[in-house]
């Protein structure tokens, strides 16, 4: 079967400076891939490479069988909730017409509308102005936009960033019924591990390089391989704060 994402060889520079260093991997349909890494590991940017936000880069990003750069089309299959929320709180906008943006350029539907708000369950918020909302409420909000335009592919970045641990287990409930229910793919970047080893069935390990990418069960249950991404992990941490002093920051 083909993969739904197919990332080969994939590198990007900051000025002279690699934020990601010939990556290769691959998602399967249904698959719950989560994507761990130390800060400035370059996670985001991987997630702006497959959403063709930056095209400067080299190698090849293949998303349901097209190159992303030949096949634009591709992006409308997909969802994306970004590392900071993409609403701001004093936006004079209610839950269901802020849910109603994720459908700009198809064909609106009231009744897709609702669904994807009944389905994050705030069908009792959906006359709510965005600010009115909790943290954890305000972030089902932003999944129902990137679920309202039916998505085969959802890729979230950090997502329970800022809120609390309750709001982040009915996140993390919601995440499954996804993948599960629906059978949606997912790709989800976290630093979050017990989460990650708990939900998804595919890790990938990333640090400007691949370290590991594969079953979750064969990275979380062997424990030579956790304690040598550990120190690889600390390693790269130092390096980040005491070691580039002198270096230009790059993004994560």
């Amino acid at each position: 079967m083909q993969p739904i994402v197919n990332v080969v060889n994939l590198t990007y520079y900051y000025e002279l400076v690699p934020s990601l260093d010939n990556i290769t991997f691959t998602v399967d349909k249904g698959d719950f891939l989560g994507i761990i890494g130390p800060n400035g590991a370059g996670k985001t940017t991987l997630f702006e490479c497959m959403l063709g936000i930056l095209n400067d880069y080299r190698g090849q990003i293949n998303l349901f069988g097209s190159d992303i750069k030949q096949d634009k089309k591709t992006f409308q299959r997909i969802g994306y909730v970004p590392q900071k929320k993409s609403v701001e709180q004093t936006f004079p906008a209610t839950v269901r017409e802020i849910v109603s943006l994720g459908m700009i350029g198809k064909k609106i539907k009231k009744e897709t509308i609702e669904n994807a708000i009944e389905f994050v369950e705030l069908e009792a918020y959906g006359d709510k102005r965005i600010g009115e909302l909790s943290e954890g409420q305000q972030q089902r909000v932003i999944i129902a936009k990137a679920l309202v335009g039916e998505p085969e592919l959802l890729i979230l970045d950090e997502p329970t960033t800022g809120i609390d641990s309750n709001a982040q287990e009915k996140f993390y409930e919601l995440l499954t019924k996804l993948n599960k229910d629906k059978k949606m793919t997912i790709v989800w970047s976290s630093h979050d591990m017990n989460s990650v080893e708990k939900l998804a069935n595919k890790v990938a390990c990333i640090d400007k390089k691949l370290f590991f990418h594969g079953e979750s069960k064969d990275f979380f249950g062997n424990e030579e391989r956790m304690k040598s991404y550990v120190e690889f992990a600390m390693q790269s941490h130092m390096n980040l704060h005491f070691g580039s002093s002198k270096k230009m920051d790059t993004p994560e």
